[in-house]
């Protein structure tokens, strides 16, 4: 199936509410993911103050959210969906509240039922944190 179009069922059927991306969820984020022709997944944040956690910074838990649906995205535009098995992130350097951030996520590779994922945040064209994930698939498939 074209990703784009198993992007749009997997997540409709499977993440209608999620905090990271939904549309839905008035209290969520909002992250838009586009996919593009590899299935790799894309999104803008704005970081508003209200993730803010030291003054002028968003919070870190908001950034390892960004990296985690991003790479969820990721799975769900190649019409899969997984849960988090394990998360790491690498803070590079602080994510300024008021400035667009660009999250990306991209599958790495496949280890029988377990999915090797990368995704990165940058703002203004410098990457500001990483992360690796493990996914497996989500307990309803």
């Amino acid at each position: 199936m074209e990703p784009a179009k198993a992007f749009a069922a997997e997540r409709s059927q499977r993440h209608p509410h999620c905090w990271v991306c939904a549309r839905s969820n008035a209290q969520g984020l909002a992250v838009e993911f586009q996919v593009d022709a590899n299935g790799d997944v894309e999104g803008s944040f704005p970081c508003d103050k209200t993730f803010t956690g030291y003054p002028g910074l968003l919070h870190g838990g908001v950034t390892s959210a960004l990296l985690d649906g991003a790479m969820t995205n990721c799975l769900m535009a190649r019409g899969e969906s997984g849960v988090t098995a394990d998360l790491q992130i690498r803070f590079v350097r602080p994510v300024v509240i008021g400035k667009l951030a660009t999250v990306r996520g991209w599958l790495d590779r496949v280890r029988g039922p377990v999915y090797l994922m990368g995704a990165e945040l940058r703002q203004e064209d410098e990457i500001v944190a990483t992360a690796v994930g493990k996914f497996m698939n989500h307990p309803d498939k």
